[in-house]
This record gives C-alpha cells, structure tokens and sequence, in this order.
C-alpha cells in the first residue's frame, strides 16, 4: 500500500513545480512587418477600429474644392530657434523658397523665436522629413501641435 505522507508529499512537490514554472522571463519576438504595417496605418491614418467600412490600402485621393481645412492633433519640425528676429524670418523665408509646396510658421515663445515647418498628421512622417532636414538644418526636433489638414 501507498503511504498518505508519500502522497502529500508527492504533492506538494508537484505543486511547487508548477508554480516554478511560471517564474521566469518572457521573449516577445515580434516581425519587422509589423512595424511596417504599424508605419504604413499610420501614414495613411487607416484605424480600422474606429470604423467599420472596409479599409482601403490605396493612397486617399482628397478634391480640395469640396473639402475643408481643418485643425488636428499633429507633427511640425522645428528648424530654427533663437533670440534673434531677423535670423529667424530668414530662416523662415529661405526654407518658402527652396520648398514652396510646404508651410513654415514663425512664433515667439519668449524668449526665443522658433521656426516650425510642415503639417504632418502621423509621427513617422514627420520624423522622416525631419531626417532629410538634419543635413541642412542643426537642432531640429519634431513638436506635437495642432496642425492643419483637409478633410
């Protein structure tokens, strides 16, 4: 016959060995697709929670002639700032001339004078233009802030 102490005891040591087990660490392995996708959703502001029509993996094609301008949370680089006015509209009126199709805002949060430029609704392009502008520009961030977009 089995002993009842052998029994409890097999047990407990059966019940320490499971909780052993759930000790330890966890690996999140995660595809660089992933991050692709996360990029791609982002840049095209698909959120297929927030609706349910179908998604649509084209670029959005806007008529700005029945659309409106309208204030979002988003991204602007900031490419100059500075004490000094003068410097900074010209900051500001070369970067207009060399990219026409952008918009560049000038604004004073004393004491400095900042030049910010772009109205990006996703952090991942505006943080790419930000790189294409570390090369002609020093101390450039990307800011959080209320932008323009058509809609």
């Amino acid at each position: 016959m089995i002993n009842k102490g052998f029994i409890v005891g097999c047990i407990i040591l059966l019940s320490t060995q499971i909780t052993k087990a759930q000790d330890g660490k966890v690996e999140v392995v995660k595809d660089t697709l992933i991050s692709l996708l996360q990029d791609f959703r982002a840049f095209h502001a698909i959120n297929p929670t927030a609706s349910k029509a179908p998604v649509s993996l084209e670029p959005k094609i806007l008529d700005k002639s029945k659309a409106r301008r309208v204030k979002v949370r988003g991204f602007r680089v900031q490419i100059y700032s500075g004490g000094n006015r003068n410097e900074a509209t010209n900051v500001q009126n070369s970067f207009i001339r060399q990219n026409p199709d952008m918009n560049a805002y000038l604004d004073y949060v004393e004491p400095n004078y900042r030049v910010k430029v772009g109205d990006f609704t996703s952090r991942s392009e505006a943080t790419a233009y930000m790189r294409r502008l570390r090369g002609t520009y020093s101390n450039v961030f990307v800011f959080v802030e209320d932008v323009w977009t058509w809609q």
